[in-house]
């Protein structure tokens, strides 16, 4: 569980800082993307193994819950949380949101089959159509709520199962936890937000046409 959580987090971190290019223009996100695919072996590496991490972290999740389950056969009488958080009390569910998010973010932009205007490469073009229409817009707002929950959590147990807990520096690994999980998710978040509120839009044809002239 920690093992493949710490390949997932590496990679939503990365994943998040390469589209906050978006922000730099069309040219410079898709050049992004371009580079990205210029690099297959790499590309698939990477897929593939992220494609094992989710398998072997669903499974080490499932694993972790019928173990749990079958060590106490009988419920508490009265449940009482102390040390718990929200966060850990919630994690089977925002697991079970992120991976259904996972296959429609496949399907939305990358695959763009349940895109309405996908265009294959046109990177830029695909996240702000995209996040203008349909349901797009709040799945990713419910989803990157659940996702500041689980990677809260997620990092915060990370640290404790790899022996980087200590009553002293216990603190610091709170505030490490939240600030990491604070930076993805508003980052993710700052895309749909710029879409709607018109921050980040298409461009015209009259600026696409002086690009293509430079």
């Amino acid at each position: 569980m920690a093992l493949t959580g710490l390949v997932l987090f590496g990679y939503v971190v990365v994943h998040m800082l390469g589209n906050l290019q978006i922000y730099l223009g069309p040219a410079a996100l898709n050049a992004y993307a371009v580079k990205l695919r210029e690099m297959p072996a790499l590309l698939w590496g990477v897929r593939g193994l992220l494609v094992v991490s989710v398998a072997l972290h669903v499974w080490a999740a499932a694993s972790l819950t019928r173990t749990n389950m079958a060590a106490r056969g009988v419920g508490y009488r009265e449940r009482r949380t102390r040390e718990s958080t929200y966060a850990s009390r919630t994690m089977r569910w925002s697991g079970v949101i992120l991976l259904l998010f996972i296959v429609y973010h496949l399907l939305h932009l990358t695959l763009g089959t349940v895109h309405p205007s996908f265009v294959p490469g046109d990177v830029y073009h695909n996240v702000v159509s995209g996040f203008r229409v349909g349901i797009a817009p709040f799945f990713y707002v419910v989803a990157m709520l659940a996702l500041g929950l689980h990677m809260y959590h997620g990092v915060w147990s990370l640290m404790q199962t790899v022996g980087l807990s200590h009553p002293r520096y216990d603190r610091l690994r709170y505030a490490f936890a939240a600030l990491i999980t604070a930076m993805v998710v508003l980052g993710n978040l700052s895309f749909p937000i710029a879409v709607m509120t018109g921050l980040l839009k298409e461009p015209s044809s009259r600026s696409m046409a002086t690009s293509a002239r430079r």
